[in-house]
């Protein structure tokens, strides 16, 4: 109801009467003075009411953002997981001996399946979620195995490690690491796609708006690239 409808009967009552008294008059003026006085409190509900409707809107809207960049980084987390596990067994299998013949340059038994099991015992950790473990584990592997073949996926399971762990500095260094002493392993493209979204994460957004380009521009079509195009797409660039 508007104001003008709210005070056509004050102004009727006022009409009715005369002016007859003052005392009548001034009653008149307080009922009009008070409809005023409830108009402008309704006028104030209604506009707070539509701010926290804006706001509520907004909030849905980066809500909506971030689960979004949420699910694209869990989907890549569990696909390179999921390649590194398939390149593992590969290799495992690729190691088994045929009946019957052994080269006699064969590494010994025991020197494989040490290094293979200080690997496999990290990887463990990290599938089960124990990020803290299995960080302790790829330490002790990188320092025990330096002419590993398996260092750079060492390198990137503990980056991810630290990442998923919010650690996000010791996570851009693994990554750091694989790109600059493992340029050539499978592991350097996703490990350019982590360091750039560890930029990010550290609000280092510049920085990391400069690392997805790289990826999108020099890497076009690989899966990286995509992921990288949708990062710029959720920032709005």
């Amino acid at each position: 109801m508007s104001a003008r409808m709210m005070m056509l009967p004050a102004l009727a009552a006022l009409l009715t009467i005369g002016c007859g008294s003052e005392e009548e008059l001034r009653r008149v003026e307080q009922e009009v003075g008070d409809l005023k006085l409830e108009v402008f409190k309704l006028r104030q509900v209604v506009e707070d009411g539509n701010k926290k409707a804006l706001s509520d809107q907004q909030a849905a809207a980066e809500a909506r953002t971030q689960d979004r960049r949420f699910q694209a980084d869990l989907q890549d987390s569990l696909r390179q997981v999921q390649d590194t596990t398939r390149a593992l067994n590969n290799r495992l299998n690729s190691q088994q001996p045929k009946v019957g013949s052994r080269p006699a340059t064969e590494p010994q038994p025991s020197t494989v399946a040490e290094d293979e099991r200080a690997f496999n015992a990290a990887v463990l950790d990290y599938n089960r979620g124990n990020y803290p473990l299995a960080a302790e584990g790829l330490e002790l592997f990188l320092n025990t195995y330096r002419q590993s073949a398996k260092r750079p996926e060492a390198l990137f399971f503990l980056g991810l490690c630290y990442y998923n762990q919010r650690a996000f500095d010791k996570a851009q260094s693994a990554f750091d690491r694989i790109i600059k002493d493992h340029a050539a392993s499978p592991q350097f493209l996703p490990a350019k796609l982590k360091r750039a979204q560890c930029l990010l994460k550290q609000g280092l957004k510049p920085a990391a708006v400069i690392a997805f380009r790289e990826l999108v521009d020099g890497f076009s079509g690989s899966a990286e690239a995509r992921t990288a195009q949708q990062e710029l797409s959720d920032l709005g660039l």
